[in-house]
Order: structure tokens, then sequence, then C-alpha cells
């Protein structure tokens, strides 16, 4: 077909046989405009039911639905296509239609069951959960998943899954402002005053390289420091040191468990725990099956909150269970910041069993203003639980006791190994 010839080079794999085909890289590729060409060509040659896709879309204007509807002009295709506000069929019977994946659950997208082709576009923001619903469902022979994505985080789902270990049967191609023949004059300017005034930001929107921590996280510097300096790796549980477990309560909202030991001025956080929807029992059981060598329990200022349906608070509920707790006393959240900054240089993370609460930690962020613009208070979602957690530690860090300790070891002595 003549409409290929005005096409980057690097994708002409869109052309052929893959289930996954996946394009990432920053600003000004053209890997937009070229999957959505692709598309619209593929489906003219036959019949092609396919879904376009993204984690959150409130309204079609959220959709690729314009670029599609722009691409169709610029391919010559508008008698071909007939477009309305909500699809755009082909007169062969293809259709093109729209959706949001956060929106669906298992027994919702089962409506996309028939479908040749899903394009995922914006797939840095699509979920692990989205992508566990999605996947199974696009099970016609045959069928295939398009991904475009400008990388955010280096741990985000799609990252992980589709870059760092891509399946089998995928075109994974990075594709840049300089793999795209038609980049305009305009974004070279654009480019080349942010390579000078934004050096960091640079590498991360028009080279698509991912960053470790989410622009603007309260915790950014702290956290890299930590990866810089090496205390994020395998850490041991060492018996001989006292686990306390610092708790954030939570019921729709995530109930958070840090799990650390004190070593001398070194806070060694050993293990995780993050549920939604479980009784503190559960919770309890979860610790106990651990086997550490138990201190305190600490729970924020609202555990002396009775509940209504059982008349007793969440530190009666836990030292019943046998538990000993401690109580924080109400504390300004601005100055339990500060706190966690200042422990930061003393942590050592492990790895693994923090994977979650690291992520906590990388996008913490503050609400902005959408008038002022200006920083407001931390942000509530669903990584606040964790940070909240943490910074309950650091404000009760220096009460953590090794009662029966007789011998202290630098963390080093516990690195199982150095992962990062």
């Amino acid at each position: 077909m003549t409409t290929i010839a005005k096409f980057p080079p690097i994708l002409k794999g869109l052309f052929d046989p893959y289930r996954y085909k996946v394009a990432y890289g920053g600003r000004g590729s053209g890997k937009s405009w070229a999957f959505a060409r692709a598309a619209l060509i593929k489906a003219a040659e036959r019949p092609l039911r396919i879904l376009c896709a993204r984690e959150v879309q409130k309204s079609i204007k959220n959709s690729v639905h314009t670029l599609l509807t722009d691409q169709i002009q610029e391919l010559g295709l508008g008698t071909f296509y007939t477009v309305t506000e909500s699809e755009i069929r082909g007169a062969n019977g293809s259709t093109f239609s729209f959706a949001g994946l956060a929106s669906h659950t298992v027994e919702s997208i089962k409506s996309f069951e028939g479908c040749d082709l899903v394009w995922v576009e914006e797939g840095q923001t699509v979920s692990k959960k989205s992508w566990d619903i999605l996947i199974p469902t696009i099970r016609r022979d045959g069928s295939e998943i398009w991904v475009t994505l400008n990388p955010y985080l280096d741990t985000d789902d799609t990252y992980k899954r589709f870059i760092n270990s891509p399946p089998p049967n995928t075109f994974l191609v990075k594709i840049n402002w300089r793999d795209n023949p038609w980049f305009p004059s305009v974004l070279e300017q654009e480019r080349m005053h942010s390579q000078i005034t934004d050096p960091k930001g640079y590498q991360n929107i028009w080279e698509g390289i991912p960053m470790t921590v989410a622009e603007g996280a309260i915790y950014a510097d702290e956290y890299q420091q930590m990866i810089e300096d090496g205390r994020i790796g395998l850490i041991r549980h060492d018996p001989l040191l006292k686990a306390h477990a610092i708790f954030d309560l939570g019921w729709n909202d995530a109930m958070s468990i840090i799990i650390a030991q004190r070593a001398g001025s070194e806070l060694r956080v050993i293990d995780y725990i993050e549920n939604t929807h479980k009784t503190l029992d559960w919770y309890s059981d979860q610790m106990k099956s651990k086997n550490y060598n138990w201190g305190k329990v600490w729970l924020p200022h609202d555990a002396v909150a009775r509940d209504y349906k059982t008349g007793k608070s969440a530190a009666e509920l836990m030292t019943q269970m046998g538990w000993t707790v401690e109580v924080l006393p109400v504390g300004e959240v601005e100055h339990g910041i500060r706190m966690a900054r200042l422990a930061f240089p003393r942590i050592w993370m492990d790895k693994e069993k923090t994977e979650k609460l690291q992520e906590c930690l990388k996008r913490y962020r503050r609400s902005v203003h959408q008038k002022t613009m200006e920083p407001q208070g931390p942000l509530h979602d669903e990584w606040s639980h964790g940070a909240d957690a943490f910074r309950y530690m650091a404000l009760c860090a220096d009460g953590f006791r090794n009662d029966n300790v007789t011998k202290r070891r630098h963390a080093d002595e516990f690195l199982g190994g150095w992962m990062q």
C-alpha cells in the first residue's frame, strides 16, 4: 500500500505478525502517530475489531480518537472510515472502540474477548492489575497487543513486564526523536532548550530513560542517596535484635506495617506488610508467622479510638492478642516528614521484602493547588500509606529497645548480597 511510504523505518515490524508490539521512548519520536497509522492501514486491508485503551479514560477526549481521526485524513481514507463521537467504523466492517482499563473488572472486560488488536497508549500508567485482567482476555487466534509508552519509573509494571523482561514473540523497539524522519523544527528548539535548562528531566522526557524516583517526590533526594550509598540490598534479620512493627492503620485504605530493627544508630527495615479489608487478627497472624524476635507494636495516635462495631480500639485489640503496644502522640505531618528526612541516612532496607514500601517512598508527593500550582500537603493516594508508616517509624525509632542483646553488629555483616 503506497501510504506505508511515509512511515518510520524503525517501526516496520508493526506489519509483521507478533503477539506483542511495544515501542517506548521520549517525546517527538512519532510512535503514537505511527501506531495509529499502522492500525488504520491494517484495518482497511481486512475487517478487524480494534480496542484503543489506556489506564484511565474519563472521556473520549482522553483517548486516541482525535489522533486516529487526523490520520484518517492524512492517509486519504476519509471515504472509507466513518467517525462518530464514540467509535470509528470501516466500510469493510472494521471497528475502533475506546476504553479505560482501570474501570473494568474480570467480568466486565469479557466484552473485549473477540478483539483482534488492542492498542494500549500511555502504557507507563497501566497497573499490574489491569494487565493481569486484559492479557488473558485477548485470546483470539492471531490477536495482538500493541503498547506505546514514554517510560516514567523503572519499576512501573509495564516497563518491567515488556521492556526489562519482554515475553516471547515480542517486537520491542526503543524510538526517540532522532528516529523520526519528520521531527519538527519547533520540537527541536524545545528539545535543545530542555537539554540546557533541565538536564535531569531531559533524559526522561526526550531520551526515554526511566527515572528511579518520581518527579516531585517528597523524599526524592534521600531515596536516591540510599541507592547511591548501596543501602538497599538483601538484609538478613538479626535474631539478636528486637523486631519492631510500625503501623499505619487502614481498612478501605491500605494497612501498612513496617518491620524494623535498630543496631546502634542504624535502622534496618527488614520487612513490610500491606493489604486492605483485613482485620487486625489477620495482620497479627501474618506477623507471628515470621518468627522474628518481636519488640513493640507502634501504633498511630488514632489507635485509641474505639470502633463502633466492637467497642474496642486497635490498641486494645493488639494488646489482647499478646503484643506489647505503644501509641504515638498526635503530631504534625510536616514535623514527621522532617524527622523522616533526618532518619534516611541511618536506614538500610531489604530490597525484595520491602519492594512495595520502596515504591511508596519513590512516589510520595504533595498535592498541587489547581489554580496557584503551589504545592500543598502530601497527596492521599495508594502510595501515602507506606510513606505514613515510614514517617511514624522515624518518630519512634529512638524508642526501639533491644533488651536481650549482648552483642551489636554493623549492618554490613547482614548484607546477604547487593542488588541495584
